[in-house]
């Protein structure tokens, strides 16, 4: 099983970036999928993540600008952000679990697979 992070990068405040984590099809297709972030200092947190059902609940920080996303066909999951602030700098990890194990948010519910992270700094 891997994941493998890409997006991440340098940003001026009010900005965008898009994330993106490849996935194998097997993991893809059989667990829920999550965006975690970290940043110095901090725990890791909650950003997006997938419900059985298919739908994403999303951090109170991050609703309305950050919009998680899967193409099912490239294997693919995303995060789009926008309107970005120094308070979005971070790791941001991308997660995936068995989606009966799932528990929202919280990371205790994701033990399953990890990726290495891509960096996203806001200034």
């Amino acid at each position: 099983v891997q994941l493998v992070e890409s997006g991440g990068g340098s940003v001026q405040a009010g900005g965008s970036l898009r994330l993106s984590c490849d996935a194998s099809k097997y993991t893809f297709n059989k667990h829920c999928m999550a965006w975690f972030r970290q940043a110095p200092g901090k725990e890791r947190g909650g950003v997006a993540v997938e419900e059985g059902d298919g739908t994403f609940t999303y951090a109170d920080s991050v609703k309305g600008r950050f919009t998680a996303s899967r193409d099912n066909t490239k294997n693919t999951l995303y995060l789009q952000m926008s309107n970005l602030n120094p308070e979005d700098t971070a790791m941001y990890y991308c997660a995936s679990e068995r989606c009966a194990a799932v528990t929202g948010l919280d990371l205790l519910g994701w033990q399953g697979y990890w990726g290495q992270g891509t960096q996203v700094t806001v200034s």
